[in-house]
């Protein structure tokens, strides 16, 4: 099932709400982060993830994970698959979304479900996590402090846990460079 936002000029913006340039065709081509697409395929039993704090006491936050369940015209039900409140059924309706990019000239607003599909994520957006399975593409070292530690500490058992290196050709690898700065530890 296809979810398509409804995009405009923010009512605030009175230089540009009378701007003919602006179209809604040209507004759905916006890309911006923290902003979902225009047009989301979803279907029943895809993985998406959350884009916005909505319910940070509810488990509902910007990083959260879940599994949809339900579709309906204007929101969907889904399973909350990550942290704390793992199991939980939510409803998602459309929210309108002002993106946070400030390199737009414009203020729009976009009315969309608050979510991005997502078979992967982020070592950043996995903190705080336990997954019962981690899959760990490196197509190059790990470049912070403490990343590797994180990536892999997200899995519960070593057992579920799968790890890709690949060099800059694309050949397999059996070591990365694990990225400390010893200079963290000296005044401690």
């Amino acid at each position: 099932m296809f979810y398509l936002s409804t995009d405009s000029i923010d009512s605030s913006d009175r230089f540009s709400k009378n701007d003919q340039a602006l179209t809604p065709d040209f507004l759905n081509k916006i890309k911006a982060s923290g902003l979902p697409n225009h047009s989301l395929r979803l279907k029943i039993g895809c993985p998406v993830m959350l884009l916005r704090n909505i319910d940070p006491i509810g488990g509902l936050m910007n990083g959260t994970r879940l599994q949809i369940t339900e579709m309906y015209d204007f929101m969907i039900q889904a399973k909350v698959i990550t942290w704390e409140k793992v199991g939980y059924t939510v409803f998602l309706p459309r929210l309108s979304i002002t993106p946070s990019d400030k390199k737009l000239p414009f203020k729009m607003r976009r009315r969309q479900l608050p979510i991005a599909v997502t078979f992967a994520i982020a070592i950043n957006k996995s903190q705080g996590q336990s997954l019962s399975e981690v899959g760990l593409f490196l197509p190059r070292p790990v470049f912070s402090h403490g990343q590797l530690y994180v990536a892999i500490s997200r899995v519960t058992s070593k057992k579920g846990l799968k790890i890709l290196i690949v060099d800059a050709e694309g050949k397999p690898q059996r070591q990365t460079m694990n990225v400390v700065f010893k200079e963290i530890f000296a005044n401690l």
